[in-house]
């Protein structure tokens, strides 16, 4: 569960940008929308984020940073020798030769040879991140700190320094590793990715969980192919039936899909409630093939726990479907497991199906510099306030500015 997200000199977010999604205590206890933290916490943090904006505020940008951390601490060992880091500074001279600033707070295992075990205790982590830009990009930086609740102080697990020494904890083990990380960390690549190819047990489990975290933004918007879809339906029956159980509750005309095999190997079909004879994927509608291809990534995250990143889900879904697909995530019987869905939006009718909490705007100056702020940043706002109409009135900000 991510609760804090800090990020400077990333794209269109210029000066350095904290957004805390921890809610205010007088916030309602009885309330689904929420939940803890980290397992045994007070403080709690909403299960959806959802981000508005203009075209152009940044908005993409903001999920953009936490996808590449998550990135970039998991799978970045895989760029080649000397390969160039894939983000971009913000777009003026001064930023050029500036690092990128990336910090990430989340919840972890407070006791680490807790690894594998079910509702193990839980306390707050701090993935941290500076890349030098200029003619040479490069890690300078990286960093995982941990509170436990033992002590509550500030506790390192493992550092990278700029010269590319590595320190830790005597827990997370690394002195077995030294030697062969001293030959292979690489200026381009996460230290904890470079020890997760190295089998370090505690590096691979962190990079696994960084993995999970489910996205369709990185660079760019992720357009999964169709033929990749499919496969992965016709590679997982049990995704089959969960896509089969909901949308029958969401009226696209659907009743179910199928998965025929023959002598020219296996086909997926839609089933229909008034028709002869299924239909193949290609007659549906663009927004049938979207929820197709995003279901997995909801569904897995809702089965497993984790994070869910999903750049403009409205795009191709129904403003009435979208309320129901954010409510999976309020549902605790759907979501057992806390998964967190962010989200940019630019359906603003979705306001009147969020709590104060759920809310982040961003906004970009002339300039072009985005400021990122929650609904909670803004003094006088109320529960029981239209947020959907005060928006539009720009109480908020975050509007397009026309003419």
């Amino acid at each position: 569960m991510i609760y804090k997200v800090e990020i400077e000199n990333f794209c269109s977010i210029r000066d350095r940008q904290v957004l805390d999604l921890r809610v205010p205590a007088s916030a309602p206890r009885d309330n689904h929308r929420l939940t803890t933290c980290w397992r045994g916490s007070s403080e709690r943090v909403p299960k959806v984020v959802a981000v508005f904006g203009a075209n152009g505020s940044g908005k993409s940008n903001l999920l953009r940073a936490v996808s590449f951390a998550a990135w970039f601490v998991g799978s970045s060992f895989t760029l080649a020798p000397g390969g160039r880091i894939p983000l971009e500074p913000f777009n003026d001279r001064s930023s050029f030769t500036k690092p990128t600033r990336l910090k990430i707070w989340l919840s972890w295992l407070e006791d680490l040879g807790a690894l594998g075990q079910d509702d193990a205790a839980e306390c707050p982590y701090c993935y941290e991140l500076a890349i030098g830009n200029g003619d040479r990009r490069s890690v300078i930086g990286e960093a995982i700190f941990f509170w436990p609740a033992s002590t509550g102080r500030k506790t390192r697990l493992i550092e990278r320094f700029e010269d590319g020494s590595v320190k830790a904890s005597r827990d997370f083990g690394l002195a077995g590793y030294k030697g062969a990380l001293d030959k292979v960390l690489r200026p381009n690549a996460s230290v904890i990715s470079t020890l997760a190819q190295l089998n370090h047990p505690l590096a691979a489990a962190i990079a696994e969980a960084a993995q999970g975290i489910r996205s369709n933004i990185f660079i760019e918007k992720v357009e999964f192919s169709d033929d990749i879809v499919l496969r992965s339906y016709i590679d997982n029956p049990e995704m089959v039936k969960r896509f089969n159980r909901e949308i029958g509750r969401i009226d696209v005309g659907v009743r179910g899909l199928e998965i025929s095999r023959d002598s020219n190997g296996p086909q997926v079909w839609f089933r229909h409630e008034e028709l002869a004879f299924p239909m193949p994927p290609i007659y549906e509608s663009h927004g049938t093939r979207q929820f197709l291809k995003l279901f997995p990534l909801i569904s897995e995250s809702l089965a497993a726990g984790g994070i869910v990143i999903i750049d403009e889900l409205d795009a191709a879904i129904h403003s009435m479907i979208l309320p129901e697909l954010i409510g999976w995530f309020h549902d605790p019987d759907r979501n057992p497991h806390g998964a967190q869905l962010w989200m940019t939006c630019h359906n603003v009718s979705l306001l009147e199906d969020l709590s104060k909490d759920e809310i982040v705007f961003c906004e970009k100056d002339r300039r072009g510099r985005t400021e990122t702020y929650s609904l909670n940043d803004i003094k006088g706002v109320r529960r029981d306030d239209n947020y959907y109409r005060k928006y539009l009135g720009g109480v908020f900000g975050a509007v397009p500015r026309i003419g």
